[in-house]
């Protein structure tokens, strides 16, 4: 996708203070939960696979996050109806098109206002987004509309002129909503408000979500999206879940023992101030479903629409109406191919000059279930997962309404309000607060205690359980593509006493007589865990999270907080020696042999290290060859995260990077970022703070 603007991704712009709202302008990417999803202020979701493809890469629609296994090209709303009953029209904010979203091209119709940004808002007290009109971890927020013949702010025409566009005139108020919950961090949820901003009435009205699923690892030389029509667009098999009105796609025929997950979009409700609309609740409201073959003129059943009197015809009848659907079709569909994915709902009737209809949409990911057959059989019991996580996005839509009848019923009116509160899910505890202090050879944890007084928002009771704590093994970060999530390990539950269930373990081997405070925090820390005998230098991954004890009431088991949302990356080592009080300073590994084991498979000389090791908490290291030429130099401070090397930036995360206050990395690059020679080189320590100088050398051998 073209950018519009020079963007920066979420995790870097965190405005200071409680209750200021966040936005970016053009586009933006989720991050609150496991799935990486490209939003754009037109309301286009993915990017075109037009991110890099490494861990700082722009995600299209990944997941898990930082997997590099991606699931969504491009994709975005739809209406059709007829004006007056006579013309027919198609608005859509995205289309088939080989290179993603171009500004005016035919299929890309619906624009934001010229100066309209993505706002971005957090339900979570403690966030620096924190905004009390927040539905979700992390909304974005944004407005676009179908109501004119050019771009905004620009002369270029909409549309092309074998198919000139003609607005519908709508309106589109436009919410996307994530979790960071451990059940529900693997779908974006999106809520529109669609509103007649036109003088005509709109009859016969169709809403949908198109979307062009891919499903492909990109961490694979073979499964690279190089060149237009390539093989890596299709090796796609295609389904539709008619229960869950959830269409969906995965990796049939590509790498598929690398590739084994869905990505799927799905249609949750729509209502607006007289009637809710749903295939559950009127038979003559109906759910459609198609897929089409990239710009397929000839095949009659899988044509790419190519004008609005076409793509309405989509929208009105689907695949899943046609005679052969069961018999034939399906099968069909699961067969590789370049394929796209509509799902459109309707007739709403007329939609009368500034009448309005909500409608929200799913996209969601699963990983793919084993039962022992090929990925292309995609069986039951391999969508196991899909099926699963799609009800949870159910869930969420249905909040109060847990019968999912479009009424309250008795009993489901928790708060008393005489309306249906939607998007709420039922919450584990709250997140930890957490605090890593990596030592020598040891990692301590600790964690307060703002977890033991959550309420649960569908119980409206006290519910909580106890804690577990999980850390990655050595070499997490270098030896495997699986998501972080994935490579944490369980490696102590301590639980309340005397509710006979889990494991009675009780919290007094972890609990502090007194609470401990540090420097610059005022959280109170109570309970402290220890890693010890690891070997100082290498990154390890480690997490608090808190579960319930669950609620049998409503068929629900114990939750867990995320284990990725308090997630902390440590590395063990020397603490800051002043004065060289602890010793000598000295560098490991010494001597260093070009790849380190903890550099990876990487074959980029950014992502060489050494560590520098027993510093004080400030001071200046400068490097030199045995000639006494300048190599290369650099300050160190107590809270160095890793941010000036880009070894982080490949294999970690300077935001979540603890040190130990006295080691530092340096990439084995001159100052003039020249690759140095191999031999012996001599380094100095200058303790800023007391004035000692100390002199060392270390050797590099390729």
């Amino acid at each position: 996708m073209k950018r519009l603007l020079a963007y920066l991704t979420f995790s870097l712009i965190l405005l200071p203070g409680f209750g200021q709202v966040q936005t970016e302008c053009a586009e933006a990417v989720t991050s609150a939960g496991s799935f990486a999803l490209t939003v754009t202020h037109n309301g286009l979701i993915g990017n075109a696979f037009s991110g890099n493809y490494d861990i700082n890469g722009w995600p299209s629609g990944e997941y898990p996050r930082n997997s590099g296994i991606e699931h969504v090209f491009d994709g975005g709303f739809w209406a059709g109806a007829r004006i007056n009953g006579v013309d027919t029209r198609v608005t859509s904010a995205a289309a088939d098109a080989p290179g993603g979203y171009s500004p005016g091209a035919a299929g890309f119709e619906m624009y934001a206002p010229v100066g309209q940004c993505i706002e971005i808002r957090s339900s979570l007290f403690d966030h620096p987004n924190f905004d009390p009109e927040a539905v979700s971890h992390q909304d974005f927020v944004t407005y676009f509309a179908d109501s004119g013949l050019k771009v905004p702010g620009t002369n270029t025409q909409i549309g092309i002129q074998s198919d000139p566009h003609v607005p519908l005139n709508l309106g589109v108020d436009f919410q996307a909503y994530n979790w960071n919950f451990a059940f529900a961090d693997y779908f974006v949820i999106f809520n529109l408000h669609v509103t007649n901003i036109g003088p005509n009435s709109l009859n016969d009205l169709y809403l949908g979500y198109w979307a062009d699923l891919v499903v492909r690892n990109t961490n694979l030389p073979s499964a690279q999206p190089v060149g237009v029509g390539s093989a890596f667009y299709n090796k796609g098999g295609n389904g539709y879940l008619d229960s869950l009105y959830l269409a969906y796609e995965f990796d049939a025929a590509g790498e598929p023992e690398f590739t084994r997950s869905y990505g799927g979009i799905m249609f949750l409700g729509a209502e607006n101030n007289v009637k809710f609309f749903h295939p559950r609740v009127d038979t003559s409201f109906k759910c459609n479903y198609n897929t089409w073959q990239f710009q397929n003129s000839t095949s009659p059943i899988y044509f790419s629409p190519n004008d609005d009197n076409e793509r309405y015809s989509k929208m009105v009848l689907g695949l899943n109406q046609n005679a052969g659907w069961e018999s034939q079709i399906r099968a069909q569909i699961r067969t590789p191919n370049n394929r796209t994915n509509l799902i459109s709902v309707g007739p709403f009737g007329n939609l009368l000059p500034g009448q309005s209809i909500d409608i929200a949409f799913a996209v969601i990911c699963a990983k793919m279930s084993d039962d022992g057959n090929p990925a292309g059989a995609d069986t039951d019991e391999q969508r196991a997962l899909l099926a699963k996580n799609a009800s949870w996005a159910v869930t969420a839509y249905n909040g109060e309404d847990t019968n999912g009848n479009g009424v309250l019923d008795p009993g489901e009116d928790r708060d008393g309000d005489g309306k249906i509160d939607r998007y709420i899910l039922p919450a584990p505890p709250d997140i930890p607060q957490t605090k890593i202090v990596p030592t020598d050879h040891s990692i301590e944890v600790y964690w307060g205690k703002n977890a033991e007084k959550t309420i649960d928002p569908i119980s409206k009771k006290q519910d909580f359980e106890g804690y577990r704590i999980y850390k990655t093994q050595v070499g997490y970060d270098v030896k495997s593509n699986a998501s972080i999530a994935e490579k944490l390990k369980l490696v102590a539950e301590y639980d309340s006493l005397g509710d006979k269930i889990f494991l009675e373990t009780g919290f007094d081997k972890i609990r502090l007589k007194t609470p401990v405070k540090f420097e610059g925090d005022t959280t109170q820390y109570w309970y402290k865990y220890e890693f010890s005998g690891i070997t100082n230098g290498w990154q390890h991954a480690v997490a608090v999270t808190a579960f319930d004890q669950g609620d049998p009431e409503n068929n629900l088991g114990s939750l867990e907080s995320s284990n990725l949302a308090n997630l902390k990356l440590a590395f063990p080592g020397k603490s800051g020696n002043d004065g060289f009080a602890n010793g000598e300073p000295f560098v490991y590994p010494n001597p260093y042999y070009a790849g380190a084991s903890w550099e990876g498979s990487s074959t980029l000389e950014e992502d060489r290290k050494i560590i520098f090791a027993n510093l004080p908490s400030q001071c200046e290291v400068r490097i030199y060859t045995v000639a006494g030429d300048f190599v290369d130099m650099f300050e160190h401070n107590q809270d160095y995260n890793g941010d000036d090397i880009r070894w982080f930036d490949t294999y970690s995360n300077p935001d979540q990077t603890t040190f130990s206050g006295g080691e530092h990395a340096w990439d084995l690059l001159s100052k003039d970022n020249q690759i140095i020679a191999r031999g012996i080189y001599l380094f100095s320590v200058k303790d800023l703070s007391t004035g000692k100088l100390f002199q060392g050398k270390f050797v590099v051998i390729k």
